[in-house]
Parts: C-alpha cells; sequence; structure tokens
C-alpha cells in the first residue's frame, strides 16, 4: 500500500518538514513519484523505519 504525505505524518507523529528533512538526510524512506505532482511511501517501508526507532530504544541502555 502506499502512503500519501498526510497518512504518513499522522502515522509516524512528525511533521511534513521533519520527513523530508529525514528523507533528505537519509534517516528516513525516500518517497516514491506517482505522477508529476504527487508521491507516497510504502507503508511497508515506513512501518519498518517505526519498527528500527522501537528497536533502537530497546537495545540503548537506559538513562538514570
Amino acid at each position: 500500500m502506499i502512503l500519501k504525505i498526510n497518512e504518513v505524518v499522522q502515522k509516524c507523529n512528525l511533521s511534513r518538514a521533519t520527513i523530508y528533512k529525514k528523507v533528505k538526510e537519509g534517516t528516513f524512506p525516500k518517497q516514491i513519484k506517482l505522477s508529476e505532482r504527487s508521491s507516497g511511501w510504502l507503508e511497508s517501508e515506513v512501518n519498518d523505519w517505526i519498527e528500527s526507532r522501537v528497536k533502537e530504544r530497546e537495545e540503548s541502555p537506559e538513562v538514570a
């Protein structure tokens, strides 16, 4: 399934600007060009990104 930006914003709880910044930095999945003025993200890649954040939290030492 392909998610549009508003769905990605809702799913990740990040702003549009933050999502695009992270894409540019290479720390968030790149969008897929659907047409001249439309793009979207693969839901599976967004879900994998979220899961990697959870794993990262679980693997990091707790801060006292």
